[in-house]
């Protein structure tokens, strides 16, 4: 009962920038962590980076100092900043939330489809 909507994604050169959102609807309690994954063409999905409800951040190495994710809890919408990009960065991005479901008080995980990321050099 929790649908993730990703915008954002789109072709991009490299040292330029993009902003990723992803907005959670439906019925649930709270949003516990949102963020992102990636995964590029030939390999596994990775962390890109997450917050919490506490608005404390964890981001994957390769991405550190480049790209910044930010939420806004009222909205249920996490947004993700990313400069600098690098032909590296292409990939799919995938939005993340863990929230905690209504009623059963359960900590669930959720994907968004994705948004394709294609940085040209």
């Amino acid at each position: 009962q929790v649908q993730l909507v990703e915008s954002g994604g789109g072709l991009v050169q490299a040292w330029g920038s993009l902003r990723l959102s992803c907005v959670a609807s439906g019925i649930f309690y709270s949003i516990n962590t949102i963020g992102w994954y990636r995964q590029g063409p030939g390999k596994e999905r990775e962390l890109v980076a997450l917050i919490t409800s506490g608005h404390s951040t964890n981001y994957g190495d390769s991405v550190k100092g480049r790209f910044t994710i930010s939420r806004v809890n009222a909205k249920s919408t996490v947004y993700l900043q990313m400069n600098s990009l690098k032909p590296e960065d292409t990939g799919v991005y995938y939005c993340y939330v863990e929230i905690e479901a209504r009623f059963t008080s359960r900590m669930d995980e959720h994907w968004g489809r994705g948004t394709q990321v294609t940085v040209s050099s």
